[in-house]
């Protein structure tokens, strides 16, 4: 009976991410195009940022997001960390949450849900530990536990048993839960990245 109804629970789920990304599309569609002709115009082509990451079970999918950072420099130029590369919209965008947007289009196509586990890039995989990889048994979400929390104001470890605490104790209700505080963060412009760091250092396993 409790299997069944956790199907239940994740078909509603699933098709609550159809509804309301359909309807956040359709209504955030001029602010999108607004935001497409600002990079455009401050950046240059492409608008779009693609890149792989992790999904449901460790399935790979290409990630969707408005660009923040201008292109890397000839290989024969002294490279550009991340922080500056970043360039001034890029910084509004990433503190308004604004550069996901396009992740909404990953949501209709089942790559992402609503809410879950933030997907990490596939050269992390052999890096988790097996209590960590459990992150994968809920589909990624577009807001997730650990934005909820603190965002990159936390240490990679306290991210993860964010997200291993929401799978052991996922539920409907959950979701809504996580949703509402992780719109809270965004909207007090709240750990928008660790410090020095454009977002977050990269993930490294701990030295034993």
């Amino acid at each position: 009976m409790a299997a069944q109804r956790h199907r239940v629970q994740r078909a509603v789920k699933r098709g609550v991410d159809v509804v309301v990304a359909s309807i956040a599309l359709l209504v955030l569609s001029p602010l999108m195009a607004l935001v497409a002709g600002a990079i455009v115009v401050t950046m240059g082509p492409p608008v779009l940022f693609r890149h792989r990451r992790l999904g449901l079970g460790g399935r790979e999918f290409t990630l969707l997001k408005f660009r923040t950072m201008r292109g890397r420099p000839p290989a024969a130029d002294a490279p550009l960390d991340d922080e500056r590369r970043i360039t001034r919209l890029g910084r509004l965008l990433r503190a308004l949450t604004l550069d996901e947007l396009p992740e909404l289009v990953n949501v209709l196509r089942g790559d992402l849900s609503l809410v879950g586990p933030r997907p990490l890039l596939p050269e992390y995989r052999e890096l988790y530990t097996p209590e960590q990889w459990r992150r994968h048994e809920m589909p990624p979400g577009m807001a997730g536990p650990a934005l909820a929390a603190g965002r990159n104001a936390l240490s990679w470890e306290d991210k993860f048993a964010a997200d291993v605490a929401y799978v052991e104790h996922w539920s409907l209700w959950l979701d809504a839960k996580v949703l509402a505080l992780s719109i809270w963060r965004v909207l007090r412009r709240e750990g928008v990245s660790a410090e020095g760091h454009a977002t977050m250092p990269r993930f490294e396993r701990p030295r034993e």
